[in-house]
């Protein structure tokens, strides 16, 4: 039996039986296209496992017994219940989709019934062979393009033949059974990107088509591809027993729902497949405040380095304002007396040395020069030096067997405890009341290990229990404070999920301090947050020749511009360059704002020697083009979705540029880019 489920842009196809359970077998806006009928919900549980045995997320007992019971279809959601008969399990999958947006996103709730109870151990939130939308192809021309990550070092994409990722093929009417072979990617502790992004693409190896998914969660997460005898699939979940230390008895009374995925299915290939999850991303945002996008100023990165003071910050201040910084933030070291504030941070009160006539100086100077004034703030750590470590209890950190769990000198809060929520709503509540903050700069320096076993949790369910308890506050604090914008940090891009960044305004994309190792970080990030969201620093310096100022600041225009740097010290010349920075991104931000990415040299291919990033917007493309050291002095640059056109390519940053060339090949779709000048360099054109 066929049940069929559309929004317009994407068509659910599912395929049920009285012999075997629900599948999801096509994702395809139309046509008959039908993929291997693998299980829609695959589950984990104690005493029931799986066959044949192996670590992956298939061939469950509890998948195999599932068996369709009934759905409900409404004109943006559809609910899936089915029923193991064995174990008394309820599962109802959950698909949410948007008028004219090819995604959906998908969860699983479960459930008992009678009075029995389960141990879960996995479940996934989506199960599906649909990528393999035409009976006559196999995973032999499927690729898998999914990306690494690490503290400077975000975002490294890879572009891999599935067969050589780790699918082994081999023979199963011989072995009776598909090859056991699996790629898996996995998110440890709270780091949701701290090693693996969240995000994957499966595309065909001629581009003719690609599904993407991306795990909406801020912790732990484990997808996989493989094959069993019903087909290939992919398996995406949240935390698991093997990988994270969870478990979760479910009853009757007491239920449990997997983390959020998004996944799209497009003709085309990466590209399409990363516009498809941008406009998902734009459609399920829970926070559209800040439409103007404002250009934020931050006194940290290659500037202050966590060491402002007032003398060290008026004039810092006035510069900012001079070059049109509409937001002024105080990074890490406001609360500082002595210089050792890791481990004593908790409470959150101005320093006296550092601002000897109080901080109210410094937030009132940002208001007079016509900015708003923002802060940086780590909610989730308490210092063990602090006097919060003594005053708040035990049952507010995490714990591990009755000892609180210590990282680096600091303690972990638990934001399922009220002591721990209210802790942090006041130390807010006395920032914006007191000193006007408008920006909060929320960053999170440690990871707890697998969690915490407070209330006989397992530690990766009490882990998952702060997770959701920190969104919950996030949503909260701006219900309570809707005029505040929230910016997404954690060592700079370790948690750069849509679990966050559905709430918060703008994600700082790295730490990396070296501008020429920013272009690859920059240019991948559109493929995990949307454009408008990406605060790529841009940290132009009085000792920077004009050319090297140019190349950073570059680096910021397509995305968020971040701005930061000693502008205090530089000549008019050089205040002249930021200023045209600052006044083109403005410029340009209601086409970044609706604009989706692409990548003329490859998403999987950003590492240089040139780097290419260009963003498709209703009227106009643009393109920021890095020549890095050792660079050709030519490139070619496909730009498929303008083959065919007249183009005009005018440069937009710097505007007067004119060691570059540029000649369009309307047949070819080709932008070749000449540079005649030294290295490194940067342009962004506009390709109209």
């Amino acid at each position: 039996m066929i049940l069929t489920w559309s929004t317009g842009a994407i068509r659910l196809v599912l395929a049920h039986g009285d012999d075997r359970p629900v599948s999801l077998v096509s994702l395809r806006p139309s046509g008959p296209s039908e993929g291997p009928g693998v299980p829609l919900v695959e589950v984990q549980a104690v005493g029931h496992g799986r066959f044949p045995g192996g670590h992956r997320y298939a061939d469950t007992t509890i998948g195999a017994r599932l068996r369709y019971r009934s759905h409900v279809a409404s004109v943006d959601e559809l609910r899936v219940v089915q029923h193991d008969p064995v174990s008394g399990l309820v599962v109802t999958s959950v698909f949410q989709g948007v008028a004219g947006v090819p995604a959906v996103r998908t969860w699983t709730e479960v459930h008992v019934e009678g009075d029995g109870s389960v141990r879960l151990q996995a479940v996934t939130s989506l199960s599906t062979g649909a990528f393999l939308v035409d009976a006559a192809r196999s995973v032999d021309e499927v690729d898998l393009v999914h990306a690494d990550s690490g503290w400077v070092a975000e975002s490294r994409w890879h572009r891999t033949p599935l067969r050589e990722a780790g699918l082994v093929s081999t023979d199963p009417t011989v072995h009776h059974d598909a090859s056991r072979s699996r790629f898996a990617l996995t998110s440890r502790s709270s780091w949701s990107t701290g090693e693996h992004l969240p995000t994957g693409v499966l595309v065909a190896r001629d581009d003719s088509w690609a599904m993407a998914w991306q795990v909406e969660h801020n912790g732990t997460w484990h997808w996989e591809v493989g094959e069993t005898v019903a087909g290939a699939y992919v398996a995406v979940l949240g935390p698991t027993d093997a990988e994270h230390e969870w478990s979760r008895v479910v009853s009757a009374g007491q239920g449990f729902t997997t983390v959020p995925v998004s996944v799209a299915v497009v003709p085309g290939g990466v590209d399409e497949a990363i516009g498809a999850l941008t406009r998902q991303r734009r459609a399920t945002l829970r926070n559209r405040r800040s439409p103007e996008l404002p250009v934020v100023f931050n006194d940290y990165m290659n500037t202050l380095m966590g060491d402002p003071t007032t003398e060290k910050l008026l004039p810092l201040i006035d510069a900012a304002a001079s070059v049109g910084a509409d937001y002024f933030c105080v990074d890490a070291g406001w609360y500082d007396e002595d210089g050792k504030w890791w481990d004593s941070v908790g409470e959150w009160r101005p320093s006296r040395t550092r601002f000897p006539d109080g901080f109210g100086e410094v937030v009132d100077r940002i208001r007079e020069r016509g900015m708003v004034p923002g802060i940086w703030l780590e909610p989730e750590v308490v210092g063990v030096r602090s006097p919060l470590a003594r005053s708040l209890p035990d049952d507010a950190f995490f714990q591990r067997q009755g000892a609180r769990v210590g990282k680096d000198g600091r303690f972990h809060l638990d934001f399922r405890h009220p002591d721990a929520v209210k802790h942090v709503d006041e130390v807010v509540d006395r920032l914006v009341g007191e000193f006007g903050i408008g920006y909060l700069k929320l960053d999170y320096n440690i990871m707890p290990g697998s969690g915490t076993d407070v209330g006989g949790a397992a530690p990766g369910d009490g882990l998952l229990g702060h997770n959701r308890a920190y969104l919950a506050w996030l949503d909260a604090l701006l219900a309570r404070h809707p005029g505040l914008l929230l910016e997404n940090c954690a060592s700079g891009a370790m948690r750069m999920d849509y679990a966050m960044m559905s709430r918060l305004h703008i994600q700082s994309t790295s730490d990396q301090q070296d501008p020429l190792l920013y272009p690859p970080i920059a240019a991948a990030a559109p493929a995990s947050v949307l454009p408008e969201q990406a605060g790529n620093w841009a940290y132009a310096q009085p000792e920077m020749s004009p050319a090297e100022a140019a190349f950073t600041l570059a680096t910021g225009v397509l995305g968020r511009l971040y701005l930061a740097g000693r502008v205090d010290l530089m000549d008019a010349g050089q205040l002249a360059l930021v200023r045209e920075a600052v006044t083109v991104h403005k410029g340009l931000r209601p086409e970044i704002a609706t604009s989706v990415p692409f990548w003329p040299l490859g998403l999987a291919n950003c590492a240089g020697p040139w780097v290419a990033q260009g963003l498709r917007a209703v009227s106009n493309s643009y393109l920021t083009l890095w020549r890095l050291p050792d660079a050709s002095a030519a490139v070619e640059l496909p730009v498929s979705h303008l083959r065919g056109q007249d183009v005009t390519v005018s440069p937009v940053f710097p505007v007067t540029a004119p060691e570059w060339d540029f000649g369009w090949d309307a047949a070819r779709g080709v932008l070749r880019a000449t540079h005649t000048g030294d290295t490194p360099s940067a342009v962004v054109v506009r390709l109209t």
